[in-house]
């Protein structure tokens, strides 16, 4: 079975297609400035060179039409005909409370995910936009979409509500939803099967540490804790975010500064982080190659990301009553040798030994970073989230096909 995964933003759309049987990856690329007549379409197909055009694609209908014109395209593509796309599965930022694990695509679940736009108005519509292009292009073909916030649905009250009236709650659902749900399942599970041990065993903390970044208290191979609450703004510093403040800070700064919602909202996710504190970048590598060179803006920068993180690690570890494993994860969590030292070398009180020649490997397979001595575990996974879209939706439409031994065995597989 082959697999096509979307993530469809606003005015980009990215895609993997998966051959299921090898869970391999036989052509990757995106689709940026749609809605523009100089569209640019990065095509890479295992084993041909990446091929990048320029061309007028003013919807997400054309978009996904030209995809499919790249993956059956007689010289670049790895597919005879449109019909061996056997499912699409999509990201989705929001499932609200509706969705605690993927779903296929139905008329009932296009209409709960537009319920949804209020809570994501810049991830769920592009999202939808995706779904509709998919079903105008591959009509027949069965599509599943997987939730960022589905894994988050197992946290109890005590950690998804507000201490604010309950009626907002009920009335408009505002709570901590938390994100980067698929990334924290997938690299849970891929730590608990390196470590040997039952993922149900182990208490976890995920941190999913790139320009968005989030901390996840795994308990028993359950979401018991987030950072991120009611949309992806709280919890740690980031690249743009300014993460966790004094809610005060919002009506004094829009009245001292005559700001609008708009501008104030603009300043919080766009023009704070470590935008804000280094004054000239975001980019980690950049911050770090900075502070070498003595820049003390970069230096505060990377002070404050680091403790930021240590802080919230403490917190759940205390939640969670203990800690067995910490897994860094995402695009700096993998790559950035000097925030895991920095962050784990102020955890030494919760037993941390971290090894340095483990941690400055440059590596791309999951690995052990502590030392043998280690009361916890510190891992390095690489997450992979279009993997866990692909996966579920191979089980999802699996399931509703006529069951026998085999596909008895690939779904059990997959779960």
């Amino acid at each position: 079975m082959k697999v096509l995964v979307i993530n469809a933003g606003s005015s980009s759309l990215k895609y993997q297609l998966y051959n299921m049987n090898d869970e391999s990856v036989l052509a990757s690329g995106r689709v940026e400035r749609i809605g523009m007549d100089s569209s640019i379409v990065t095509h890479d197909a295992a084993g041909k060179p990446e091929v990048r055009s320029v061309s007028e694609i003013l919807d997400h209908v054309t978009a996904v039409k030209r995809v499919i014109e790249m993956l059956v395209h007689p010289e670049l593509g790895v597919l005879k005909r449109i019909d061996e796309i056997d499912a699409v599965g999509h990201r989705v930022v929001h499932g609200g409370e509706a969705f605690k694990e993927s779903v296929l695509v139905t008329p009932e679940v296009k209409l709960e995910i537009r319920k949804l736009f209020d809570l994501a108005p810049l991830h769920n519509p592009a999202h939808m936009m995706g779904i509709a292009a998919v079903e105008a292009n591959l009509p027949d073909v069965p599509q599943a979409v997987v939730f960022d916030t589905a894994f988050h649905q197992t946290m109890p009250e005590t950690s998804y509500l507000y201490a604010i009236p309950k009626v907002l709650y009920r009335r408009h659902k505002i709570r901590r939803y938390g994100f980067h749900g698929t990334s924290h399942q997938y690299v849970s599970d891929k730590a608990a099967r390196l470590l040997g041990q039952p993922l149900e065993s182990l208490k976890m903390i995920s941190a999913h540490i790139g320009n968005g970044a989030s901390v996840t208290a795994i308990l028993h191979g359950r979401s018991y804790d987030t950072s991120m609450g009611l949309t992806p703004l709280e919890g740690l510093m980031m690249g743009t975010r300014s993460g966790d403040l004094d809610p005060a800070i919002v009506p004094f700064a829009m009245a001292k500064e005559d700001l609008t919602m708009s501008e104030v909202s603009s300043m919080l996710n766009k023009h704070s982080g470590l935008m804000a504190i280094s004054g000239s970048t975001s980019d980690m590598r950049e911050i770090v190659e900075a502070m070498r060179e003595g820049d003390k803006n970069a230096k505060l920068a990377f002070d404050m990301y680091t403790y930021r993180i240590r802080k919230y690690i403490g917190a759940y570890a205390a939640a969670m009553n203990g800690l067995d494993v910490i897994v860094f994860t995402a695009g700096v969590g993998e790559n950035s040798v000097e925030l895991r030292e920095a962050v784990c070398s102020g955890l030494t009180f919760l037993g941390v030994e971290l090894d340095r020649e483990r941690n400055a490997e440059r590596r791309k397979d999951p690995r052990i970073i502590s030392t043998d001595n280690s009361r916890v575990r510190v891992l390095v996974v690489p997450t992979n989230e279009e993997l866990l879209i692909a996966r579920d939706t191979y089980r999802l439409v699996l399931q509703t096909k006529k069951p026998d031994d085999r596909s008895k065995e690939i779904i059990e597989k997959v779960e």
